[in-house]
């Protein structure tokens, strides 16, 4: 039953994180209450507070924020976080829309991170949670120390934020991938990989 539970409550979260999306598309982002979104999406405004707590929440909420510790493990490579990361971006990327256009993307929220500062505020503090989830997972492999892995794990998610950043600058018009894999190029000496030599 907290399958069904479970599935049901990320369904309402994704819906309300799109009708919010199409009234900041349309209105602006300042312009937008949570009661507005709230009425769009058809639920109760301390549903919406309940679920993201602040409007920029809506916008910076993802499914890396909600994955268990046990899922975080599965998804994270500590020999190779850089590849982990690499193929979580072009999963996002390759995943079929659920509605046609690129507006609707999963990535359209993303130019709200640039483009309004209390949505960056946000964003920042949701990587330093990021980064202090993934630290210890770096550091239990033994290869690096507490402060190595704290160090590393803060370059892997804001590393991660300034690619984004630049696909974001430079118009998205290639995969963000792209922009990952060229920004974390210099990180690779760190980690072996299967795909990727480390630069000489």
């Amino acid at each position: 039953m907290s399958g069904l539970r479970e599935r049901r409550r990320l369904k309402a979260m994704r819906a309300i994180q799109e009708h919010a999306l199409d009234l900041f598309d349309e209105r602006g982002f300042a312009a937008v209450t949570i009661e507005e979104i709230a009425a769009a999406a058809e639920v109760s405004p301390s549903s919406v507070y309940r679920y993201f707590g602040t409007k920029e929440g809506i916008v910076v909420a993802d499914e890396f924020d909600r994955m268990s510790p046990e899922a975080l493990k599965d998804f994270l490579d500590p020999g190779d976080p850089i590849g982990s990361l690499l193929r979580a971006v072009r999963a996002y990327e390759s995943a079929p829309e659920d509605t046609s256009g690129s507006e609707k993307s999963p990535w359209r929220r993303v130019r709200y991170f640039f483009a309004e500062p209390s949505v960056r505020v946000a964003v920042c503090a949701n990587l330093d949670r990021a980064s202090g989830r993934i630290a210890p997972l770096i550091a239990a492999t033994g290869e690096l120390t507490e402060t190595q892995a704290r160090v590393i794990a803060n370059a892997l998610v804001f590393g991660y934020f300034a690619a984004l950043e630049q696909w974001y600058l430079d118009g998205g018009n290639r995969p963000i991938a792209d922009y990952v894999e060229e920004g974390m190029r210099p990180l690779r000496s760190i980690w072996p990989s299967s795909d990727h030599e480390p630069p000489a």
